[in-house]
């Protein structure tokens, strides 16, 4: 009973439950559409508000922020620094919700006249250098804006030129663009990567572009080949030279490309300053600024370390604030111009710049060349102009407004001063001034009449009725007429510029014209056609040279006559001394069955006492990782053959024309687990002799040895116990008095019995 009960209950409480079809709950979509199109709504927030600068202002959205709120706050280039910290606070409070980091980072970079064609923020303490030293945390540096940010960035805000938009949480309006008044995207370039695209725009001369978009506003169908007749090509901050000058026009014409860049290096001959000639890098390519400065020179000590480039004996950076000075200290009789190659071509004192002018267009971004980049920086400044010249004359309107009525006024003040005493409130004297003087008690019917004739503006009505008895005296009524005159020609002048294109151009080129004239500079980057850098090679020379390397892995070669007068001190010295020719190769076997080829030439030719360098330098040997075990010159390779020994017993017989090989590594022998090469030998006797590390010696003909291919095992050549293994081979001739074995076991070869090869051999003592 209980039950039914609650059934009905449940029943009846279902009954004001809606049933929700769960086709209305369900929006079914396929999963790669929604993610396509996620994806793609994340792509373009990134594109549009962090990554691409807009065409118009050339400007990042960090960097549009920044500058506006260093306007907001004050920060003038004529009034103190502010802590950059205080600014960074401010941007990301109001407008720029993105991290303090990404902040400082966009203001220090505007403030670094190596990075940017013309600073925007004038910046106070350490904000990094050149050679790549960061700036210091924004807590101690200080910032203010540039004069060129005040008048060519920010100085028409107030005009109503750009729209505002409200900020992330709608507490403060910002602008979508600066009313920026010079082509900045060229100017100062841009560089960022985005989802699936990167910007890349190299910086211009400030003087150049405003040239350029002066002559496309005068000739609207110049080609970007016209327009390089006055922007050369692009103008970096640290100078240098750009050497493919052919390929520029195809860059402007596409919107990408490569610049080939070098440093400029001058020859100082020897003075007071310095006994020998110098090479001084006195400008760098943009691409070495920052940690590639003091890359390029070790690099080049690298080089002068491994005698490939012997003329350089001294290295010093000079570099300061008046800029950089890179010093390279020649030897007498050095040739500059091969040296000076040698550093184009193997450091990044030549080096490509991509370009990808990637920029926001109309809210999409786009690759464009530079006729669109100026055509779209003119648009633009129609725009501004327009907008600009439009507030401007609706408020000298109004002014004239006003002022033809105050100038009516004073002529009938007498009435005007009777409207007001009559009036009981402002309101009724503002409709009698309109024409509507029922609410006035007048003196006499004849000024009721008069007052009937009165049609004032409200606006103008407003401007009597609070103007000053001062204005009645007789210099302020002239002031007022001269004042009155003054705004009907800014009228005349404000709608002759809006009503005539030809007058709308010459007001843009006559303001971009000054900004050329205060801010404009010489060019600092040389354009040339030049050759892309090749190493000048001296006539090579063949010659025989000793080669030796110590018991440390140490190698050098010496000029015969060197040798000659040191070789007891120098095959004391070294563990081998032979003879080669600079033209030619080293062959190194080492433990673990590989062969390293070595060149000649890339050893230093040494004197007596030298050192060398290790042959890691110069191979692909590894010294930490595999043991020396023989070395041979390439000139017994080809008609030589070859004994190998393993650890674990194998031998065989291998010629040396199986190891000639383009390769600079490859296998000797095969090795079995755990196995090693014991020894590697040129086949010279009869008799090859095994000594095992339990003492065991076996004495057997070479002939018994097989010959095979490298990529063979060898056979059995001494039968071990456990854990025993051979610990070194010699080859011997019957007649012979000494086997070169050990030492230390005291073996006498001609008391070793001769046995057969796969044999345990004979047990010596120790």
């Amino acid at each position: 009973m209980k039950t039914e009960n609650n059934k009905k209950n449940s029943r009846k409480k279902g009954q004001d439950i809606p049933v929700i079809d769960e086709e209305d709950r369900i929006q079914r979509t396929e999963f790669s559409e929604e993610m396509s199109k996620s994806y793609l709504d994340y792509a373009m927030s990134v594109i549009v508000s962090r990554a691409i600068p807009d065409i118009r202002d050339g400007l990042k959205p960090v960097q549009r922020r920044t500058l506006y709120a260093m306007h907001e706050l004050g920060v003038k280039h004529d009034k103190p620094h502010r802590k950059s910290a205080r600014i960074v606070g401010d941007t990301m409070g109001k407008y720029h919700p993105h991290g303090d980091s990404s902040i400082y980072e966009a203001l220090v970079v505007m403030a670094q006249d190596w990075k940017k064609g013309e600073i925007l923020v004038d910046g106070h303490g350490n904000f990094g250098s050149i050679e790549g030293d960061g700036a210091a945390a924004a807590r101690y540096t200080e910032a203010r804006l540039s004069q060129l940010s005040e008048d060519a960035f920010l100085a028409d805000l107030d005009k109503d030129v750009v729209d505002f938009v409200p900020n992330f949480d709608e507490t403060e309006k910002e602008p979508t663009v600066l009313p920026v008044k010079i082509p900045n995207i060229l100017v100062n370039g841009a560089d960022g990567i985005a989802v699936g695209m990167k910007t890349s725009i190299p910086t211009h001369n400030l003087r150049e572009t405003i040239e350029g978009m002066k002559l496309l506003l005068r000739q609207p169908t110049v080609s970007a080949e016209d327009l390089m007749t006055v922007i050369p090509g692009p103008d970096f901050p640290t100078g240098g030279l750009i050497t493919n000058q052919s390929e520029i026009l195809g860059i402007y014409e596409t919107g990408s490309g490569r610049l080939r860049l070098r440093g400029r290096v001058e020859l100082e001959k020897a003075s007071k300053r310095s006994e020998k000639d110098c090479l001084v890098v006195t400008e760098i390519p943009y691409t070495m600024i920052g940690a590639g400065i003091s890359k390029f020179i070790s690099d080049v000590a690298a080089m002068v370390e491994q005698k490939k480039l012997p003329e350089v004996t001294d290295i010093s950076n000079q570099s300061s604030k008046e800029g950089i000075r890179i010093v390279f200290e020649l030897k007498n009789g050095a040739d500059p111009e091969r040296v000076k190659n040698i550093l184009y071509k193997k450091t990044g004192l030549e080096d490509t710049f991509g370009v990808n002018m990637l920029a926001v267009v109309d809210g999409t971004p786009r690759t464009v060349g530079l006729k669109e980049i100026l055509y779209e920086n003119i648009q633009f400044q129609i725009d501004l102009n327009t907008r600009k010249y439009t507030n401007l004359l609706r408020k000298e309107r109004e002014k004239a407004e006003v002022q033809e009525g105050l100038i009516y006024a004073i002529d009938i003040i007498d009435l005007i001063i009777e409207i007001i005493r009559g009036s009981k409130n402002i309101k009724d004297a503002r409709a009698a001034l309109m024409g509507d003087p029922s609410g006035v008690t007048f003196k006499t019917k004849k000024s009721k009449q008069m007052a009937e004739t009165l049609d004032f503006t409200e606006r103008q009505a407003n401007a009597i009725l609070e103007m000053r008895l001062s204005k009645l005296i007789g210099l302020e009524i002239l002031a007022l007429t001269k004042e009155h005159d003054k705004t009907l020609k800014l009228i005349g002048q404000y709608e002759k510029i809006l009503s005539s294109p030809r007058v709308m151009t010459n007001t843009i080129i006559k303001e971009l014209e000054e900004f050329a004239d205060r801010f404009g500079r010489d060019r600092r980057t040389e354009i040339l056609e030049a050759e892309a850098a090749h190493e000048v090679k001296e006539e090579f020379v063949e010659q025989e040279l000793m080669f030796a390397v110590d018991r440390f892995g140490y190698a050098k070669t010496y000029d015969p006559a060197v040798f000659a007068r040191n070789e007891s001190t120098i095959r004391q010295e070294n563990r081998e001394v032979f003879l080669v020719k600079n033209t030619g190769k080293i062959y190194l076997f080492t433990d673990d069955g590989k062969l390293h080829q070595c060149r000649v030439a890339d050893l230093p030719l040494a004197k007596a006492k030298d050192k060398g360098i290790p042959l890691d330098n110069v191979c692909n040997y590894d010294s930490a990782k595999e043991r020396m075990i023989a070395l041979f010159p390439e000139t017994v390779m080809e008609n030589e053959k070859f004994l190998f020994v393993t650890r674990d017993g194998l031998v065989k017989i291998v010629p040396g024309s199986e190891f000639i090989s383009g390769r600079k590594t490859v296998v000797s022998t095969k090795l079995g687990d755990g196995d090693l090469l014991v020894a590697v030998q040129m086949l010279t006797e009869s008799q090859l002799m095994l000594l095992s590390e339990d003492g065991y010696v076996l004495r057997f003909p070479v002939s018994e040895i097989s010959e095979m291919k490298k990529a063979s095992a060898g056979v059995k050549g001494m039968q071990l116990s456990d854990g025993d293994h051979v610990k070194s081979a010699a080859q011997v001739s019957p007649r012979a008095k000494n086997t070169g074995l050990d030492e230390s076991f005291g073996v006498d070869w001609a008391q070793v019995r001769a046995g057969k090869r796969g044999g345990k051999g004979t047990r010596v003592k120790k």
